[in-house]
Parts: structure tokens; sequence; C-alpha cells
């Protein structure tokens, strides 16, 4: 390697030989008319999407109005405010459940008082983390749920004369291609969205090793998460990896064609699909291939859909009726179309597979892929956890803006996620019954 800091990353692999939907920043549009509260006989499903989300569930509410002559309305959600009848909550907005467990329902209740059958064993066990209780039994829907994967543009790998359909299997593989991005001219080769998510929880995963124990400590500080964020720290020295924000403002800039790649959420195919200048390539997250036992899986989360408490017989039933049209086969294939959500029933998984590869998307093909694995299912996830989430973002970026080392801030960072969760040990419940 020719460039002077080139030897730093590749000495520093030697010497220390990983969260929905946000609303996008870039664009503020006006509130629609279905944005006002509902009426407390009315029966609404409350987001927090941004405006791109919104448009595509207002579709799926328009549709089921109309297919089943129900009166369904859209409305945005606000801290603070009752909840509506059915609320689809995004993976950073958990809290607020945990909080006021009295504000919901179970949805298993809701689904069996309104006659509405609710097969859990149909559900594919890698969306279940958070969302069913002890007793196995369905407490939220993970309505939008996906997994972190890798997108790169096959343009920009031609450019930087690499092979487009061969992208990179680990992460030191994915170097040496972003020395040559690099030398092509990229001034971003790669960068992230969802930081923790991606880097603490899922490397965590994918190494074995997950990032909180059976006793709900975190342990995210050992020698593969450590090595991985030195890494990644050297790769932002060497200006192989850029970072643009705590949630999804890195998927603008390879949307954009400014990055060439990206890990993100599976489900962000449906934004990069039709982006100007991209080529679209997809692949399972690199893993480091001296972890021993190999790579294991990544997971999975998102979106889930709560119900709220205090509401009518009648407004449940017709509430029930609006999840089970969400569960048949037909619409989990349209909102893996629209949304780029894992379908939820192997029914569904096969259907959309069957259909989406004939339209030649490997997305969800690449993102199972990942999913499958030997290893632990942690029900909860650093990335969920508001306040140690903020804290482990900041000590990674005091790593990757080189004002700390790799252990001394992943320490930090379990220290004072662990002194949080032992002064508020309902925050390291998955779900609130």
């Amino acid at each position: 390697m020719s460039r002077p800091l080139r030897p730093l990353v590749a000495a520093a692999c030697v010497v220390m030989a990983f969260s929905a939907q946000a609303a996008k920043p870039a664009k503020q549009a006006a509130k629609p008319a279905a944005a006002a509260p509902a009426a407390p006989s009315e029966l609404a499903l409350a987001h927090n999407l941004g405006p791109a989300g919104e448009e595509r569930l207002q579709v799926v509410v328009d549709r089921f109005n109309k297919e089943t002559g129900s009166a369904l309305k859209l409305i945005r959600h606000e801290h603070g405010q009752k909840p509506a009848s059915l609320n689809l909550i995004r993976r950073y907005d958990l809290a607020e459940v945990l909080a006021y467990p009295k504000n919901f329902v179970p949805l298993y209740d809701m689904m069996a008082k309104a006659g509405q059958p609710l097969n859990v064993g149909e559900l594919s066990g890698d969306l279940k983390a958070g969302v069913v209780d002890a007793k196995g039994r369905l407490v939220a829907l993970p309505l939008a749920y996906s997994t972190p994967v890798l997108f790169f543009n096959k343009n920009a790998m031609r450019k930087a004369k690499l092979d487009p359909e061969q992208p990179p299997k680990t992460w030191f593989e994915m170097q040496g291609m972003l020395d040559k991005l690099q030398d092509a001219g990229y001034a971003c080769p790669y960068t992230t969205s969802w930081p923790v998510w991606v880097h603490i929880d899922n490397v965590s995963s994918v190494s074995g090793v997950p990032a909180m124990n059976e006793k709900g400590l975190l342990t995210f500080n050992g020698l593969p998460q450590v090595k991985h964020v030195a890494m990644m720290a050297t790769w932002a020295k060497a200006g192989y990896f850029r970072t643009f924000g705590r949630r999804d403002e890195a998927s603008a800039k390879f949307q954009d064609g400014e990055c060439a790649m990206i890990t993100t959420d599976s489900r962000e195919v449906t934004d990069f699909r039709d982006a100007k200048g991209v080529e679209l390539g997809v692949a399972p997250m690199p893993f480091h291939d001296d972890v021993y036992g190999g790579r294991q899986h990544t997971l999975a989360d998102g979106a889930s859909l709560w119900a709220g408490a205090g509401y009518t017989p009648a407004q449940y039933k017709q509430a029930a009726k609006f999840v089970a049209y969400l569960l048949s086969p037909e619409m989990q294939v349209d909102l893996v179309r629209s949304y780029g959500q894992l379908p939820l029933t192997a029914a569904s998984r096969a259907a959309a597979r069957s259909k989406l590869l004939k339209d030649d998307d490997q997305s969800l093909q690449v993102a199972y892929g990942s999913l499958n694995g030997k290893g632990a299912q942690p029900s909860v996830r650093v990335a969920n956890i508001d306040p140690v989430r903020i804290i482990t973002n900041e000590e990674l970026e005091a790593v990757w803006s080189d004002k700390k080392p790799a252990k001394a801030a992943l320490d930090t960072a379990v220290s004072r996620g662990n002194a949080v969760l032992g002064a508020k040990p309902g925050l390291k419940k998955a779900q609130p019954f």
C-alpha cells in the first residue's frame, strides 16, 4: 500500500488481531389532512414515519378501507398523546411503550376477543424477538422488520476496475476494495446508517458474541467488537469510511451516488432501487473471518404494530380485521415490494420470494440468507434502549474522530450503559407485558 495511512490500517488489523424507518431529514413535506388526531369513536392507525413512509402506509390504509368497507384513519403519533387503537412504532421509539405499559394491550388478547385467529407458530422465528411474551404469545406485530445488509453501487465498482458481481464477503476483503474506490475518485468509499444497530448489535451477532448477555448486562467490549471498531477508526483516518449521523442520514449520501457502499437496513432497497446514477447491488453484511466459529447471523428488527388500551369491542374488532388483512400472503407481498420489509409467515415468504425473483430483485434472498445461521437471538438490543444507544453513539464517535482508542471507548460505553440499566432495570425488558 503506497499511501502513508495504509500501513496504519493494516497494522491495526494485525495488532487488534459491529436501528423502522426514520423520517428523511432532506425533505420536509407538509402534514396531510389525515394528520389530525382521531376522535375517540374513530378507528385510527398512528405512526411517526417520514413523508415517504407515510405515503406508502396511506396506500395500504386506503386499500383496506376500500376492500373491507372500513373507516380506518391514518394519523401522526405525538409524544404524550394517548395511543390510538393501532400504533406503528419504530425501533428507536419503543421506550414509550415500555414506560407506559398500561396504555397498550397485548395483540394476542385483542385478536382473541375479536374472534380473529392469530397463529404465532406461522410467524418466522427470526422476527419474534421483542414481540412475544414469556409464554410465546404475540404482543405486537413485527410489521416493518428488516436486517442489515451491504448495498453497493455497481457503477462505482466498475469505475474502480472491480468486479460488480463480486462484492466483499469479509471486512478485510472490503478494505482493499475501498482503497481502489478511493483511488477511482470516491471521497466516500463506504458509509453506514444506524451505527449502533449495525456496528454493535449486528457485528456482535455475526461474530457470535451478543452485545448483551442472558443476565441483561452489556458485553460489547470484547475482542471482536474492539477489533472491529478500531478497524473502522483506521478506515476513517484513511478516508475509506465516513459517517453522517446517528440514524439514516448516510442513506441519502449513497442514494445520491456520493458514497459507493453502505451498510443499512435491507428495507432501504425501496429507496435505493431507482437512485439516479446508481446501479444497485446487495450482499450480506461482511464478517470477520478470523473470529472463532465463523460467520453467524444478523438480527431482524424494525417498526412493530401495537394495540392501544381503552377502546370499545367494536373498535378492536375492526383493528383485528386490519391485522388479519396485513397477514394475508397477497398483502405481505405488496408490503415487501413497497416497504422492503421481511414477510412475516412461511407462506408469504415463499410467495414474496417467487414474485420478487421474477422481478430480478435479490434483496429479500440476501436478507434471509443473512438471518440464517447458528447463534443467540437476544430479545433486547442496544439500539433499542434510548439512553444506552446515545451513550454508545457518543463513544463510537469519539473513536472514529480519533479522540479515544477503541478499547477505552467501548469499556466506557459498557460501564456507563450498565449503570443506566442498573438504575432503571425496566429498560432491559424487550416488551411491556
